[in-house]
């Protein structure tokens, strides 16, 4: 009876170690239609440059799967090299988190048709990106329209458009900010903040750094968020 009292104490340690372990573990899966052969390249950013932390080949089936383990959700890129030398090569982000995230997209665009799920973080990525897509459009109109008025020296349009620009900069800026802080909840809110406004007023980003929960203030970028306030407060 020892014995199986010993053995039952040593497999229920076993199984809290491995689900332990699980916590933090990304399980990713996905499909490349139309991609027979080629090479997966799981990286992550470090010190500005991505580094590879997985290889997955591909040989005649387009599904992949592989476990990655996360210390904390981060925006990890899926490189693609297709082994050919006339073709494009490819880096396609997403917003990684624990549990089980699914990449589809297919090989002839395999950027723009890429579609992610499984990740709060991815969800509320794409929410973001929808609307700030909308501010880079009327940027590029705006420049198109700036050029033309250089082109026919008309100084009063131009005036006009730069201030147009300004704005268009202005409401871009503060339509970030408010979403990092309307979802202080999830990581994607530091992350927002350093890669698409960490050039803003400091007010805004120190606004955002305190209105983040416990959990996100934890994480890796909020950690970073952190660091990056610190280092301009020492600056100035």
């Amino acid at each position: 009876m020892k014995k199986i009292s010993i053995a039952l104490v040593a497999a229920s340690l076993l199984f809290a170690c491995s689900e332990k372990k699980s916590e933090n573990n990304l399980h990713l899966t996905g499909t490349i239609k139309g991609l027979k052969k080629g090479t997966l390249y799981v990286q992550r950013e470090k010190d500005n440059k991505l580094v590879a932390i997985d290889t997955i080949k591909i040989e005649g089936n387009s599904s992949f799967e592989t476990d990655i383990e996360l210390k904390s959700p981060e925006m990890l890129y899926l490189f693609l090299d297709r082994g050919v030398t006339n073709s494009m090569d490819n880096n396609l982000y997403f917003f990684a988190e624990p549990g089980n995230v699914n990449i589809e997209t297919n090989l002839e665009n395999y950027l723009a048709d890429a579609k992610v799920t499984g990740s709060k973080n991815q969800d509320l990525y794409y929410d973001f990106k929808k609307i700030d897509r909308r501010f880079q459009e009327e940027n590029l109109t705006l420049i198109e329209k700036k050029f033309n008025a250089q082109k026919n020296n008309n100084a009063k349009e131009v005036d006009r458009i730069i201030n147009l620009q300004e704005s268009n900069i202005k409401r871009k800026y503060l339509h970030a900010a408010n979403f990092a802080i309307n979802n202080k909840e999830n990581e994607v809110a530091p992350y927002i903040a350093l890669s698409e406004i960490y050039d803003i007023n400091l007010k805004y980003l120190d606004t955002i750094q305190k209105s983040m929960s416990p959990k996100v203030a934890k994480s890796l970028y909020g950690k970073k968020l952190t660091d990056y306030i610190a280092t301009i407060k020492k600056q100035q």
